[in-house]
C-alpha cells in the first residue's frame, strides 16, 4: 500500500475506534512503517475523530519529522516496537481505552499475562499481553521497557494508561487492540463470577493451531 493509502487508512480507522467509543477525546496515537523504515505517526494533542491524511506526520530513519505538525509525543514507545520486533511489527496501536485502563488497576491481575483466556481469539491476536508498571506520559522510559521484553511480546497493557498492540500490519494491529479491549471488559463483566475459562490443554491447541507466540 502507498504512502497515501497508508495515510487514509489511519484516518479510516482511528474514525472508525473513535465513533464506536473504544477511544474518546484527543487520547491515542498510531504509526504505520514504511517500505525504507520511515514511520507515519499521528501528530500530538491529535483527535482520532478528526484526522486528516495530511496532518499525519513522517519521521525519517534519521529522525527528521515532516510535516507541519509534532509527532505523538509517545513516539519513542512505538520505534521501542519497530526495532525489537523487526518485520513482525508494521503497525502499533495505542489506545486509553477504557475497560483496558480498569483492568490494569484492579489488584491481583497476572502482570506476565493480564487477560484471562476467555475466547481463543484473545490468545490468537495478542498472545499474553504484559502489564507494565505506571509511566508519565511521554516518558521515553515506557520505550525501554519494551525494549527490556527483547521483542517478546507484540501487546502490552501501561498501568493506568491504556494497551500498545504492534501487528504486522494497520488492520492487524487494529482488531488486535479492539480484541484486547473487547476481553478486558468480559473480564470486568465476569469478575467474582466463577466464570470458566479455556484449560490449558485448549489453550495449548490454540497456541499450536495459529503458531502463536507464547512466552
Amino acid at each position: 500500500m502507498n504512502e497515501n493509502k497508508l495515510r487514509e487508512q489511519i484516518c479510516t480507522l482511528a474514525s472508525s475506534m473513535f465513533d464506536r467509543g473504544i477511544t474518546h477525546g484527543s487520547t491515542g496515537n498510531i504509526s504505520v512503517r514504511l517500505d525504507n523504515d520511515d514511520i507515519l505517526v499521528t501528530p500530538s494533542g491529535s483527535s482520532f475523530g478528526r484526522l486528516e491524511p495530511n496532518e499525519i506526520v513522517k519521521v525519517t530513519k534519521s529522525g527528521q519529522f515532516i510535516g507541519s505538525l509534532s509527532p505523538t509525543k509517545e513516539l519513542p514507545l512505538h520505534k521501542a516496537f519497530y526495532e525489537t520486533r523487526g518485520m513482525k511489527s508494521g503497525a502499533v496501536v495505542h489506545l486509553h481505552s477504557t475497560h483496558s485502563v480498569a483492568l490494569s488497576m484492579l489488584p491481583g491481575i497476572d502482570e506476565d499475562n493480564v487477560l484471562p483466556s476467555y475466547t481463543p481469539y484473545s490468545i490468537m491476536l495478542l498472545g499474553k499481553v504484559k502489564l507494565l508498571p505506571f509511566f508519565v506520559p511521554g516518558d521515553p522510559a515506557m520505550g525501554d521497557a519494551i525494549k527490556d521484553l527483547a521483542g517478546k511480546r507484540s501487546a502490552v497493557l501501561l498501568a493506568n494508561h491504556g494497551p500498545v498492540v504492534s501487528g504486522k500490519d494497520l488492520e492487524s494491529s487494529v482488531n488486535a487492540i479492539e480484541e484486547l479491549e473487547a476481553t478486558a471488559k468480559l473480564a470486568l463483566i465476569l469478575k467474582g463470577a466463577d466464570a470458566k475459562a479455556l484449560d490449558e490443554s485448549q489453550i495449548n491447541s490454540v497456541i499450536k493451531k495459529f503458531n502463536v507466540e507464547w512466552d
